[in-house]
């Protein structure tokens, strides 16, 4: 990283700045949580107190306020983008079967895969309910396209589970829709908002892009870095679930013969009684390493993206997200 990226504010102070527009999303959101079913109270409720750094919503604000802007508006867009996200996270969890997330078991292990599903219907119907008081048809095209390039990117990853195949550019194309989408419409919906012109609005969706990327590429690092205490799941779960990320994807392409054909064995069996192997050849490899410096090209690109923007304390938190993204143990 650039000394203007090392100079830049830590995460708790990020927090800090954005502490009083957080805290009036966080009210939006659970008041718009409110149903008269009572099971989706319970489930809703369960996934937004599992904690999280909230990320998503924190970028539309912190967007907003590098251009000067500020409001109900921007909370409201920040519970939509919040929806959405745990929305996708409900979904995510029954395809994938997942038991574990942030530390605490998932919802579809609590309550079964059908009230997942469903709940995570109701997020999504509820955050297209918020985008549609703001009455702006922009905001609503911005939302519809991010949300349709979300599914397809569910799908894209569905096709490639247990498949050896997978190359780094294949890769790239799942966690783009699958996340950086998400986190460019944030950071371009902020902007918006702000009234911007279309040129600053595309720095600050290519800032989010960039950004998305990297956090992406640092969690699938952290899946075979990091332990289960830390990381909030398991370790290993992506290969269990027979995905081939950057580190194992780099590993395959630089083993000999017979160890890429143990990783890609691995890969298609979603064996984790093979994550010693695994473990050894990603290491052997190089893998974290390159996939580390993969994402710090990323948030370096993002905070390029930031250039020619009035500085400011929301532009050096901006700055201050892409460092986190890619130092973060968990």
């Amino acid at each position: 990283m650039d000394a203007q990226t090392r100079t830049a504010p830590s995460l708790p102070q990020i927090q800090a700045l954005a502490r009083d527009d957080m805290e009036a999303v966080d009210a939006l959101i659970r008041r718009r949580l409110a149903s008269d079913v009572v099971l989706i109270n319970q489930v809703a409720e369960y996934i937004i107190n599992a904690g999280g750094k909230r990320l998503r919503p924190m970028l539309v604000l912190l967007a907003a306020g590098a251009l000067g802007h500020r409001g109900a508006d921007a909370h409201q867009l920040a519970a939509v983008i919040e929806f959405i996200h745990t929305s996708t996270l409900l979904h995510d969890d029954v395809v994938d079967e997942s038991e574990l997330r942030r530390g605490r078991s998932t919802a579809n292990a609590v309550w079964g895969n059908a009230t997942s599903v469903l709940v995570g219907d109701f997020l999504y119907s509820r955050s297209f309910q918020l985008m549609v008081e703001l009455d702006s048809m922009e905001v609503q095209r911005i939302l519809a396209d991010t949300t349709n390039r979300i599914a397809e990117g569910e799908v894209l990853q569905l096709l490639h589970v247990r498949n050896p195949d997978t190359d780094e550019p294949a890769y790239l194309r799942v966690i783009e829709r699958k996340t950086a989408v998400l986190f460019a419409a944030a950071t371009r919906l902020g902007a918006l908002l702000a009234g911007a012109d279309e040129a600053t609005q595309r720095k600050l969706h290519d800032y989010g892009l960039y950004l998305g990327y990297a956090f992406q590429i640092a969690d699938d690092v952290l899946d075979y870095a990091s332990d289960a205490q830390t990381l909030g799941k398991n370790l290993g779960d992506d290969l269990a679930e027979g995905k081939a990320t950057l580190p194992l994807i780099h590993a395959i392409a630089h083993s000999d013969a017979e160890t890429a054909a143990t990783l890609r064995k691995a890969i298609e069996d979603g064996d984790t009684g093979a994550l010693p192997q695994v473990l050894a050849a990603i290491q052997a490899t190089g893998g974290l390493d390159y996939s580390r410096e993969r994402g710090r090209d990323f948030a370096e690109r993002a905070i390029a993206a930031l250039d020619g923007l009035d500085d400011n304390e929301y532009v050096a938190a901006l700055r201050g997200l892409a460092a986190y993204t890619v130092s973060r143990d968990h």
